[in-house]
């Protein structure tokens, strides 16, 4: 399952959105998303649990936890539309 990890404090690292998931069970991917411009951190990142149950304990235990003093967002990611041409 895919999660939409938002509302990231600028500062916060992959590295520690990885140790914070992995607490909950598989990782597969994390991909903080950067800005291509400045190099640092959108605020945002996918995370990817291979197992449903695990996933959606994270989601349950990470959504409005306080990660380096804001309280993040843990969702499930919308799939996006495939594109013509893909």
């Amino acid at each position: 399952m895919k999660l939409l990890v938002r509302n990231l404090a600028r500062n916060t690292t992959e590295e520690e959105l990885v140790s914070l998931f992995s607490e909950h069970g598989t990782l597969q991917s994390c991909n903080l998303v950067m800005d291509k411009e400045t190099g640092e951190s959108k605020g945002f990142a996918f995370v990817e649990m291979p197992k449903v149950g695990e996933a959606k304990a994270a989601i349950k235990m990470l959504n409005g936890a306080d990660v380096d003093g804001v309280k993040i967002r843990v969702k499930k990611a919308e799939d996006k539309p495939e594109q013509a041409g893909d």
